[in-house]
C-alpha cells in the first residue's frame, strides 16, 4: 500500500506524463492524453485523434470536431485490449475528465480508479463513474 503522500507525488507525475503525451494529438481544439496504469507500470498509452487510415485532421474547416474522431481514454483502452495485458484494476491517469461515453468504456474495461487535472464543462461522466464504484481524483498539476 503507497501512502497518500507518495499517491499525490505519483498521481501527478503521471498527469505530466499524459500532458506530455497529449503533445501528439493534431486536434487543434483540444489535445488529450491519457496514460492506462497497473502496478506501477505504464500498460497502455492514448491520445485523441482520428483512426487508423485517416488523415491527422480532428476539425472541418469550421473547426468542428469530426464525429469519428477517438477520445484518449477510448484509443488508450482499445489500445490495451489489442495487447497481452489486462485493465482490470488499473488506473487510468487522463489529461481532461472523461465524457459519458468513455466512462462506459472505463466501466466495462474494469478500471478502478480514474485520475485526471482538467475539469471538462460537462460532468455527466465523472457522475456515471462514481455511481459505478470507480474512484474519481480531480489533482490540479502546475504548469
Amino acid at each position: 500500500m503507497i501512502s497518500g503522500e507518495k499517491q499525490l507525488l505519483l498521481d501527478r507525475r503521471y498527469l505530466r506524463m499524459a500532458r506530455i503525451w497529449a503533445e501528439n494529438s493534431y486536434c487543434e481544439r483540444r489535445r488529450v492524453g491519457a496514460l492506462l496504469v497497473k502496478d506501477k507500470m505504464i500498460i497502455s498509452d492514448g491520445y485523441n485523434g482520428t483512426p487508423a487510415g485517416f488523415d491527422n485532421v480532428c476539425e472541418d474547416p469550421s473547426g468542428t470536431t469530426y464525429p469519428y474522431v477517438l477520445h484518449a481514454e477510448a484509443n488508450a483502452i482499445t489500445k490495451v485490449a489489442q495487447s497481452n495485458n489486462s485493465s482490470l484494476g488499473s488506473t487510468l491517469y487522463v489529461t481532461t475528465s472523461p465524457c459519458m461515453e468513455c466512462s462506459k468504456l472505463i466501466i466495462q474495461a474494469g478500471i478502478r480508479r480514474v485520475v485526471f487535472s482538467e475539469l471538462y464543462r460537462i460532468t455527466d461522466g465523472i457522475d456515471l463513474l462514481r455511481k459505478a464504484g470507480v474512484e474519481v481524483d480531480h489533482i490540479t498539476i502546475e504548469e
